[in-house]
């Protein structure tokens, strides 16, 4: 039978994983929030003009 408390202590995650997350979380992602902001502010902007 696996003991899973000896096999998570020999656990080491791979550097490739490390450096994908680390590259994932320094990303500046524009998420839909973003974009509603912009384009309700855009929306304003053109009202205005007219």
């Amino acid at each position: 039978m696996i003991n899973f408390e000896e096999e998570l202590k020999k656990f080491h995650p791979s550097l490739e994983v490390e450096d994908a997350e680390e590259a994932i979380y320094n990303q500046d992602l524009t998420d839909m929030a973003d974009i509603l902001v912009k384009m309700i502010k855009e929306s304003e902007g053109k009202k205005e003009q007219s």
